[in-house]
């Protein structure tokens, strides 16, 4: 376990909470710190075992910060995860540590089962523990809020939007893993009385993102003429959120969340995976028009491959409940916020470069059979 700095939780401020982050040297996890410390006077317990997709330097403006606190710690760890509890004391746990990337779930489902479900169980035994040595205010307001996805609810027909009743059915081992946690989470919640709070949230895009994913992916190849892959025939369509506004919500939810209640965030851009690819295209024929030789426009990359196994056509969220309840809008149009997202990984080679180490340069993934 690794410990960059110590303090002393215990005796903070009154109108300051410690929050417990796990994941959060991932893509999500790294933009919820750096809200948290840049926009609130919250101590951050930052939990990461600092896998493939884990990179501290998402979050090198902020690690110097008094407030922060980084462990290395795998949530499959009972005793270190028994230490975290006992030792920070936190008022408001947000689970976001999970293998995430579905490609890599049809390759290698057993981590997903062990790290998505098996590690969750271990942090909710952890909290219950912890959070039963509470009294008064500091045991009615303990929060566990478990951040999940829009793909445990299966695949959309034409019509229709998720909502936070909608059944289960899940298509992948990644999507299964994370309706288990989800379930294991009510459970906690039902039985044992423990204060929880679920949000399940549609496709996050913006800075600091693993290659792996659309976005970055089909940026990085195009700057370097490889092709920009689509499953299909690009006509999957998903509902696109930037980070930051994700990541707002995440805290709107945890502070601000009925404990039992499930909250939809969504961000209002739905489009198809062949039309996100296109305006990537596009807005990099504008900000690089220097093409790599052979190509007079990025679009002309663009390769059609075999579909994923058990690929979902449609996810839509209905995101009145956390609008009505919570106040909470995307602040960022799928027109901007890609945009900047662009910009921030030409602006940003150095971290792109340094996050694809040996065992991934941007191959296809979820091929086996």
């Amino acid at each position: 376990m690794i410990e960059s700095k110590t303090f002393n939780m215990k005796n903070k401020k009154s109108d300051e909470k410690c929050f417990v982050i796990t994941g959060g040297a991932g893509f999500i996890g790294s933009a919820l710190i750096r809200y948290l410390i840049k926009k609130t006077k919250h101590n951050v317990v930052n939990v990461d075992s600092l896998t493939y997709a884990g990179n501290l330097e998402s979050l090198t403006d902020v690690s110097s910060n008094e407030r922060y606190q980084f462990l290395q710690i795998d949530i499959c760890d009972k005793q270190a995860i028994a230490k975290l509890f006992n030792d920070f004391c936190p008022d408001v746990v947000m689970h976001l540590a999970a293998e995430s990337h579905v490609d890599r779930s049809i390759d290698g489902p057993l981590d997903f089962i062990k790290t998505n479900i098996v590690g969750t169980s271990y942090l909710l035994e952890g909290a219950r523990k912890y959070w039963l040595t509470l009294i008064d205010d500091k045991k009615l307001n303990f929060r566990f809020h478990h951040i999940s996805t829009d793909e445990v609810y299966g695949s959309l027909d034409e019509q229709g939007m998720f909502v936070e009743s909608t059944s289960y059915d899940p298509s992948s081992p990644y999507s299964a893993s994370k309706t288990s946690s989800d379930h294991l989470v009510r459970a906690w919640n039902r039985t044992y009385g423990l204060p929880v709070v679920i949000s399940n949230c549609s496709n996050n895009y913006g800075p600091y993102q693993f290659p792996e994913k659309l976005i970055p992916l089909v940026t990085l190849n195009a700057l370097d003429a490889m092709p920009l892959p689509i499953y299909g025939k690009g006509n999957q369509i998903r509902d696109w959120i930037y980070v930051d506004d994700h990541a707002y919500a995440l805290y709107k939810v945890a502070t601000e969340g009925k404990s039992g209640e499930t909250y939809n965030i969504g961000g209002h851009n739905e489009k198809t995976n062949l039309e996100v690819v296109q305006t990537v295209c596009s807005i990099l024929d504008e900000l690089v028009p220097n093409h790599p030789l052979g190509i007079s426009k990025y679009e002309e990359l663009i390769t059609f491959v075999d579909d994923r196994p058990g690929h979902d056509m449609r996810y839509a969220i209905d995101a009145s409940k956390i609008q009505n309840e919570l106040g909470w809008v995307p602040a960022e149009s799928f027109e901007s916020g890609i945009r900047k997202t662009i910009q921030w990984y030409l602006d940003n080679s150095k971290w792109c470069n340094n996050v694809q180490d040996a065992s991934y340069y941007r191959e296809r993934l979820g091929v086996s059979k």
